[in-house]
């Protein structure tokens, strides 16, 4: 039998003991959740008992996406010792308060544990919460012990839930941290090569943004992008209309360009219309993206958008320089509303 010594002894060797873990309040109230996935309403009294993380989340987040394989793997590893994982969505853009796309993103990331719909932010202010994603870590007595803003820090995240289990009596926990195993749009960035920052396309938030001449906010225009583009610039060509929260494109063959330094280029994006499909073709300096396309992209450059989401449109195998990224539209119908990078 395991003694509380051993326990102290097991905790120092993984790098979390107790005493790492302060008392940093309650857990919040699920009570505004306006639907549940994947189970009935819960509630911080029917969670008394079990070690509980709460991750907050929105589906198109390529932070949040690239923890995925770690909050998978832990809550398949530790829930037949009590730990139940559950996912908070509180929507960033419009489009994912449509429970339809929330319901297409569960289905596609294999999502099965408990997801909360927050689309009024009611649960996000009752954790007092101001990031996506965000990791709260629960003991069995309800009181939030650690906490994780963003990503990274996944073997001390792992290692506070095997305390937090320890503590709660559980003694037959293997030795070692979960297998991860990350899929396409999951694997870390390469941080050492990343040199672009996130850039929103509606004007609400856009930064970077080269109209190469004048801009028009809410109404038709045509634009031509300037080229060559400075580092870390965008710009459009053909006829949009920039909007607070996205650029839209009016008519066809219209193109996006982004002069960038990472490995990864991935769009937000989707059909204005719900049910359409758009299709478009992927650049690099120029030329077709090859094998440096992206998963949502084939191996001409071709792809489709069919669904309002996140889009990995280049993975670059390497050396990583500065280059310029196109995205042309064939089809009309397609709004734009961030890059991310990795």
């Amino acid at each position: 039998m395991s003694t509380q010594t051993d326990r102290g002894w097991v905790a120092r060797i993984l790098g979390v003991a107790a005493g790492d873990l302060p008392l940093e309040g309650t857990i919040g109230s699920f009570d505004g959740a306006t639907v549940w996935l994947n189970s009935a309403p819960l509630t911080p009294a029917s969670l008394r008992g079990h070690v509980v993380v709460v991750q907050f989340w929105t589906y198109t987040c390529i932070n949040w996406l690239r923890t995925q394989a770690y909050f998978r793997a832990w809550g398949q590893r530790y829930r037949d010792h009590g730990l139940i994982t559950i996912g908070v969505h509180t929507p960033e853009f419009k489009f994912e308060h449509d429970l339809d796309n929330v319901r297409w993103a569960v289905e596609a990331r294999k999502i099965d544990y408990p997801v909360a719909i927050d689309n009024d932010f009611a649960v996000w202010r009752a954790f007092a919460n101001n990031y996506w994603p965000a990791l709260y870590f629960v003991d069995v007595q309800g009181q939030i012990r650690h906490h994780r803003f963003g990503e990274g820090d996944y073997e001390r995240s792992e290692m506070v839930i095997r305390q937090l289990l320890a503590d709660a009596g559980v003694e037959d926990q293997r030795p070692g941290l979960a297998s991860v195993e990350p899929n396409g749009d999951e694997v870390q960035a390469d941080w050492e090569n990343l040199g672009s920052p996130e850039s929103y396309l509606g004007y609400d938030q856009a930064t970077g943004f080269d109209a190469g001449g004048r801009a028009v906010w809410d109404k038709p225009h045509t634009y031509t992008a300037p080229e060559p583009l400075r580092l870390n610039r965008w710009g459009l060509m053909g006829d949009w209309t920039v909007r607070s929260d996205a650029s839209a494109l009016n008519g066809t063959n219209g193109r996006v360009a982004y002069q960038f330094h990472a490995r990864d280029v991935n769009l937000v994006m989707g059909p204005a219309r719900k049910g359409a499909s758009v299709r478009f073709r992927v650049l690099l300096d120029g030329e077709s993206a090859a094998a440096a396309h992206g998963a949502d992209v084939d191996a001409d450059g071709n792809g489709t958008v069919v669904q309002q989401r996140m889009y990995q449109l280049i993975r670059q195998p390497g050396p990583i320089r500065d280059r310029r990224f196109e995205i042309e539209f064939l089809d009309g119908g397609a709004e734009a509303f961030c890059f991310t990078f990795g």
